[in-house]
């Protein structure tokens, strides 16, 4: 396990070595966060098969990562409300830098690179009233911030790049927080959405759900080639609803709500932790921890089927369908609704496998 110093250290150990691209790092298709079985955490690299292509300890839980489109650099976010995210060197196993969001500001626990790989945006939010913010970061200059734009909504969480490589999608999940314990401030006034901004913040066009859903917190997207994006929601109503848990969503059309016959979603108690397209774009899954299970839909928001698996959440393409993880450490692969176990780790995934 990394001490302290030696943490630090591996932060002052840039000095002038030659940048590493991600064959260097073990060509891995994937990066994922967990926590160990000794109670420390890590950021690990994934091939294709569930195998580890590298391991590089964290100080605290992570969430979700970015990785750099050439270099292999993949930046860790703490969970939300996160004072730190690391910029690794996952060739090398080092931290590279270490960025801290600035007062009044805390990172929400996603991020992604512009296409060029010179700027990463991050999702965070202001910590006195939860309003949103993208931070924008020079890739170029050691990482510099350099400036952020408003979301355009309350607690983002997810952001994404669009296929055209100018515009980011936000996932405004609607909920204020008390940035010290987590505890949510505005359940009866929430108001979750998406939001298209340009690269410059322009916002270019933003929806909200429909006032009987408004206490449905938009949290995860997957994007597809084609633009259609996918969000995942978790309900802040009351228990025991049977709510739509996955939309979808065209640029200048209106939404469109997934939904699961009574009993399964039921089953997936109000919550989906992450959202993916399946490896050839024709359908997309969530997954639910609390429920166990994983819900299957056509990308008409057709219903397919459930797979299930006890404390499922991570989600991610493969060339075949998916890749999911679990807390108990295992890693499997779905492919047409059928599941198959790839590896199982001594460890937890966190929530999320970040698809390179």
């Amino acid at each position: 396990m990394t001490t302290r110093r030696g943490f630090l250290a591996s932060l002052l150990a840039v000095g002038a070595a030659p940048r590493l691209g991600w064959a260097e790092a073990g060509d891995p298709s994937y990066i994922a966060a967990a926590r160990d079985a000794a109670g420390g955490f890590a950021l690990y690299g994934l091939d294709g098969s569930g195998g580890v292509t590298f391991r590089v300890p964290l100080p605290a839980r992570g969430h979700a990562g970015a990785g750099h489109p050439a270099r292999a650099e993949a930046v860790a976010f703490a969970r939300r409300p996160g004072a730190f995210a690391l910029v690794i060197d996952c060739a090398r196993g080092m931290v590279l830098h270490r960025l801290t969001p600035p007062a009044n500001r805390h990172f929400n626990g996603h991020g992604v690179f512009a296409r060029s790989g010179t700027r990463l945006f991050t999702s965070e939010q202001a910590g006195d009233t939860s309003a949103g913010v993208i931070g924008i970061w020079d890739a170029e200059a050691g990482y510099a911030r350099i400036g952020e734009m408003p979301t355009g909504g309350i607690g983002p969480h997810d952001l994404r790049l669009m296929p055209d490589g100018g515009t980011l999608v936000v996932a405004n999940g609607g909920i204020a927080t008390d940035p010290t314990d987590r505890t949510k401030l505005n359940i009866p006034t929430m108001r979750p959405g998406l939001a298209y901004l340009d690269l410059d913040g322009t916002i270019l066009d933003q929806i909200e759900l429909t006032p009987d859903l408004h206490r449905n917190s938009i949290r995860h997207l997957a994007v597809r080639g084609d633009g259609l994006v996918g969000f995942a929601m978790q309900w802040q109503g009351e228990t025991g609803a049977a709510m739509p848990l996955l939309g979808l969503h065209r640029r200048g059309a209106a939404p469109v709500l997934a939904t699961a016959p009574l009993a399964d979603e039921l089953a997936m108690d109000g919550y989906a932790g992450s959202v993916a397209f399946d490896g050839g774009g024709a359908e997309l899954a969530i997954t639910s921890p609390r429920g166990g299970r994983l819900h299957r839909f056509s990308d008409q928001g057709r219903f397919l089927g459930v797979v299930s698996r006890a404390d499922v959440c991570g989600l991610a393409p493969d060339a075949a369908g998916y890749l999911a993880s679990d807390g108990l450490g295992g890693l499997i692969s779905v492919e047409g609704g059928r599941p198959a176990p790839l590896a199982r780790l001594d460890c937890a995934w966190d929530n999320h496998i970040v698809a390179l």
